[in-house]
């Protein structure tokens, strides 16, 4: 093969190998980027997460620092609260609150005491409600900043109500912020729009206590009331803050709501878990994230529904990429069509060399076989004769058969050619006698144009051979036969009772020629075998043709 018929294929491995290369990296980019981009949507949510637990941590430390100027001054508790708070503006600096309260300590059926506290702190008469059948209660005695409808909440004995009291124990017992499940609001009453609720309590224990609630020596205001419980210090009251979740959402995220597609709030974790909160339309691109409410753990599920924004860059990474890939591969098939066409010339020129050699050869042996043909019928055309006007007559009567039978060949005239013609003008001209031909059998078989010609150069070469070394030489017996075998033609010439067994351990050119005749131009095979003065060549090749 020619150098540059190998720099064309390297070049074209070399143009598939940078498409693969171009593919795989552009997939890789086009990942790569889309998890970028997933990545930053989850630093978003994880940094609105951390906005809400950080606010409702603000919350938790307005509360702390209520009860720290609770148990600092309890007498003036609430004059001092109201003005604490309405200093500190929590409801500015920490939106999202819906107030901050005070629940008390009171023993069943003995209201008087956070009664008298209602009255001191808003100038009024105010009940404790609703009636329980609880041994102690907390009803609230201050709601902060005031509102008329804030002022419904005033009274109410929150630990009147399980999923409050629950709350209110987890705090009781652990010391630390608790929260409560999700309610509805007292304040909530005569609204329109009502919204999920919970409240945050943080305890506030007794710093001395009485046996009983009794008053402790030397106080001349009456006493605090403590409630006691088993395993857990006394307690005497609760600093606590209602939270309505929309508002609370709105007023943490405020116009980063905008940029949030869909958001959705579980107060709990699982699919059990009541949904509190939603805004927008959930997608695919769903983040989950944990919220942290004092004691509990709440579920947010957040989307940005940035489709376009999430594949945009990384498809259009894939497409220039795969533009590139497919110039890659456009250039490897110009390649490719490129060395398939310099591959099929130099077969071709191979292929027409080998040919011209052929060709040579065959014309420089068919001329060595002729001359030895013409002398073997002039020697038995002699033998025959009987005088010299006899032997002109028979010699050009032969060697007009013969030039016929080249001219036949040659040109190919004919459309068909009856096999047992073939091999009956061969053996006639090798001056076989009309008996022996009588005894050639066969069924009809014509042959098309390549195939006569390639068994008349065949018969042609074993005759020839025949004449000078085999049974037409004088020195054996010789037969002809043909026959159909599952769709092939079987030719079988045998010359037997030979003065000496012939030697065919090698090829002579006219052996080879005629080998090459039978598999190339009738796609067939032959075998000779040669043993005991015996010579058989069987020639087999399909039949595409009919018989007559």
């Amino acid at each position: 093969m020619r150098p540059s018929l190998w720099a064309d294929r390297l070049l074209a491995l070399s143009a598939r190998f940078v498409g693969l290369v171009i593919l795989v990296a552009t997939l890789l980019a086009a990942g790569a980027s889309f998890l970028y981009n997933r990545g930053e949507e989850a630093d978003r949510a994880d940094r609105v997460a951390i906005q809400v637990n950080m606010r409702l941590r603000d919350h938790i430390a307005v509360l702390e620092g209520v009860r720290a100027l609770y148990q600092s001054d309890s007498q003036s508790s609430g004059p001092g609260i109201r003005a604490y708070l309405a200093s500190l503006r929590p409801q500015v600096h920490a939106p999202g609150m819906e107030g901050i309260g005070i629940a008390v300590a009171m023993r069943q059926g003995t209201p008087a005491a956070a009664e008298a506290m209602l009255r001191q702190n808003y100038g009024r008469d105010i009940s404790v409600w609703p009636a329980t059948s609880q041994p102690i209660g907390f009803p609230i005695i201050l709601v902060e900043p005031y509102t008329p409808r804030r002022h419904n909440a005033l009274g109410y004995d929150m630990y009147s109500e399980r999923i409050r009291r629950e709350a209110m124990r987890r705090a009781w017992q652990t010391g630390q912020p608790a929260a409560s499940g999700i309610v509805q609001l007292v304040q909530e009453k005569g609204v329109a729009r009502r919204q999920p609720g919970f409240l945050i309590y943080v305890p506030i224990y007794a710093g001395r206590t009485a046996p009983g609630g009794a008053q402790p020596p030397g106080e001349a205001s009456p006493p605090p009331v403590f409630a006691t419980a088993p395993n857990a210090r006394p307690i005497e009251a609760f600093v606590y803050a209602p939270f309505r979740t929309n508002d609370l959402m709105t007023a943490v995220l405020g116009s980063q709501l905008d940029t949030i597609a869909g958001l959705e709030i579980y107060a709990g974790e699982g699919p059990s878990a009541p949904l509190v909160f939603r805004h927008g339309t959930m997608g695919w691109d769903t983040h989950e994230q944990k919220l942290r409410v004092a004691d509990r753990q709440w579920t947010m599920r957040i989307s940005y529904g940035r489709l376009l924004e999430r594949i945009g860059r990384p498809f259009a990474i894939f497409l220039f990429g795969f533009a590139i890939m497919l110039l890659a591969m456009q250039l490897h098939r110009l390649q490719q069509r490129r060395v398939g066409a310099f591959q099929a010339l130099a077969d071709e020129q191979a292929l027409r060399a080998a040919d011209r050699e052929l060709m040579i050869g065959e014309m420089a042996h068919r001329m060595k076989n002729a001359f030895a043909r013409i002398g073997a019928l002039a020697r038995i055309t002699l033998r025959e004769s009987t005088s010299l006007e006899d032997f002109e007559t028979r010699f050009d009567g032969r060697m007009r058969a013969l030039s016929d039978a080249k001219q036949m060949l040659v040109t190919g005239a004919l459309d068909s050619v009856d096999l047992r013609q073939i091999v009956h003008r061969e053996l006639d001209l090798a001056g076989v006698s009309a008996e022996q031909l009588a005894a050639i059998a066969g069924p009809d078989v014509r042959l098309d144009d390549e195939g006569a010609q390639a068994i008349s150069l065949a018969i042609h070469e074993f005759v020839t051979n025949s004449i000078k070394y085999g049974a037409l030489a004088g020195k054996g017996h010789l037969s002809v036969g043909w026959h159909r075998d599952d769709g092939e033609i079987e030719l079988d010439w045998i010359e037997s009772d030979l003065a000496e067994t012939p030697h065919i351990e090698s090829e002579s050119f006219g052996t080879q020629f005629i080998r090459t005749l039978i598999e190339r131009q009738l796609k067939g095979s032959w075998t000779r075998t040669a043993v005991d003065n015996r010579l058989a060549i069987v020639i087999r090749w399909p039949e595409y043709g009919t018989p007559d």
